[in-house]
Parts: C-alpha cells; structure tokens; sequence
C-alpha cells in the first residue's frame, strides 16, 4: 500500500535531536491537513517523532521500514493546535547525582546502545519507545529524574510520565552529550 505524501524530507544519518529539529522547521512549510514524510535511519526517532507530534498537535499516522531507511508519517493539525509545550520542572547535569541519592532514579530514555556505551553509574535504562509499556516498572512516589542525550526526549518522556500520573518527576538539562562525570559501559 501506498501512502499519499505532500512533502518529504530526508534525515538519513542525523542523530537525535537532529530528525525532531529538522522536522519542526518543515512543518512551517506544511499545509494544513498535509502528510510530511520523514526519512530517517535513527531507530530512536521512532519513539521521539511520536512523542514530538502527540505533544504538538500533529496526528502521528506510523512508521514503516524500507531498506534500512524508517518513513515516519506525520499529519499537520489545523494552525489552531496548541504551541509546543516544555516540561517545567529540570535540574542541571550537575545537580542530579546530589539530588538522586537521597532516594530518586535516574532514568535514561536514551536507546539500549547509547546506553550501553556510556550512562550514569546506577541509573535505570527505559527506552523511550518503551515507557509507556513499562510504567509499572516504576514508582509513583519516586522521585524520577529522566535524562537523554541533549535534553528533547527527557522532556517528551517527562511530559508521559506526568500524564500517567507520575508527579515527581524531573528533566535533566543539559543531558548525556555534555556530562563530565564517570561513565560506566555495559558492552
């Protein structure tokens, strides 16, 4: 079957956050109503391309493979659709070990291989792709303090927690790509 496209773009090869900030700046140029393909081979743009278009508005229609490459296909809403919205609370990088040791996790969404490349000694791995289905894994009077690599999928997987009623939760800014600590590897 084939999907009627309006515009495409092409995110091959560009890691997160890349695939969400490119597809923002096209959705500028996208009617409403339209279908915006998204070309990309980053698996984790799979959970954070849904997450992004559920928070905005825009109906995420699905992902297919082909050739390696994941088409993401996104529907714009009408230009009433609410503006972006940005998890409030967050703590810095430098913050979150204090602040985790007296008693919160820290939740990496990031993919099982980013992860086992470099995360916080301790912390929990949760794929964001895999929260909603794994929320039972968690405590709700936990403080949880999510982190990623620059700061967008924390804030998408905070805004779930908080909407399935986890209510102490916290976004790591700026995020693995600038952590200065310790790393363990689990390779």
């Amino acid at each position: 079957m084939s999907i009627k496209v309006d515009v495409k773009l092409d995110c091959k090869g560009l890691a997160c956050p890349m695939p969400i900030v490119k597809t923002k700046k096209a959705m500028n140029d996208v009617e409403s109503g339209q279908i915006l393909e998204v070309q990309a081979t980053d698996k984790g743009s799979i959970a954070d391309l849904k997450a992004w278009s559920e928070s905005v508005g825009h109906q995420y229609i699905g992902t297919k493979e082909h050739d390696g490459v994941l088409l993401h296909y996104i529907r714009k809403s009408g230009d009433d659709h609410e503006a972006e919205k940005k998890f409030e609370q967050t703590i810095t990088n430098e913050e979150v070990i204090d602040r985790a040791s007296n008693g919160g996790i820290i939740l990496d969404v990031r993919e099982e291989a980013e992860y086992a490349f470099g995360h916080i000694e301790g912390s929990r791995s949760i794929p964001m792709g895999e929260l909603e289905n794994r929320l039972d894994e968690l405590d709700k009077d936990q403080e949880i303090y999510v982190i990623c690599r620059t700061g967008t999928r924390s804030d998408l997987a905070a805004q779930k927690l908080a909407e399935k009623g986890f209510t102490k939760v916290v976004n790591v800014l700026p995020g693995m790509s600038s952590w200065n600590d310790d790393l363990t590897k689990k390779i």
